[in-house]
């Protein structure tokens, strides 16, 4: 088999606000694979619960909601567009009341079973794949043969969240955003399914002092470096 055939999944783990997304994206695209984020995912979880005037603490209708919306993406944009009952459901992700209550929804350990279900059936489906989130390496593809796990410090995360929100035409209050942070890094950790951990075999990264494209070379030279990819 070509290396440009052969199945290969890359984790990119790590808390919100180190860049995951952009970094996984990038990366992607340098080596020719599909972009996977699965953040997103539970991102339109939390948005389902609360344009349905779903209870939280009622579990069973919010899984079964988002069931039905079946998600899934649009592989034929760039990044792939996240489709609820074929719908695009992009704009309402980064929203506020949906970041509000993200953790919370993701904690559910119902929803984290369908959800690794349907992230195993997407790689199935492209096996070829950069995949970002909380657990990637260490509960939905334990056997990924390349691991990362993008770090920085609470404030640098806190400054960039600023940043991207004000570029939306928002107003945040910053120490709010640190707040919000450190909150959800203590809940994303703490959970008992599927929690915030760096695997024992993935390569931790601290982004706080790097520049976007000295993380996105360096994660492209240790993975050509590791298994060689042609892309």
């Amino acid at each position: 088999m070509a290396s440009s055939d052969r199945p290969i999944i890359i984790t990119i783990d790590g808390p919100a606000g180190t860049g995951k997304s952009s970094v996984a994206r990038q990366l992607a695209a340098r080596l020719g694979l599909d972009f996977l984020d699965t953040g997103a995912m539970y991102r339109a979880a939390a948005a389902i619960a609360i344009d349905r005037g779903l209870d939280l603490s009622d579990h069973q209708p919010l899984v079964q909601a988002v069931a039905d919306a079946d998600l899934h993406f649009d592989w034929s944009t760039d990044p792939p567009a996240l489709l609820a009952w074929n719908q695009s459901i992009d704009a309402r992700l980064r929203d506020a009341d949906v970041t509000a209550i993200v953790s919370p929804v993701a904690s559910i350990a119902s929803l984290r079973r369908l959800m690794v279900q349907e992230q195993r059936l997407i790689a199935a489906e492209h096996p070829r794949l950069v995949t970002e989130g909380r657990d990637q390496g260490s509960v939905v593809f334990p056997d990924a043969p390349v691991k990362f796990y993008l770090d920085a410090s609470p404030e640098v995360r806190a400054v960039r969240r600023v940043q991207q929100l004000r570029q939306a035409g928002q107003a945040p209050d910053a120490e709010l955003v640190l707040a919000d942070i450190v909150a959800r890094d203590a809940s994303d950790s703490a959970r008992a399914d599927g929690p915030l951990v760096c695997p024992s075999d993935a390569i931790r990264v601290d982004t706080s002092t790097i520049p976007f494209d000295r993380v996105v070379d360096e994660l492209e030279r240790l993975v050509r470096e590791k298994i060689g990819v042609d892309g």
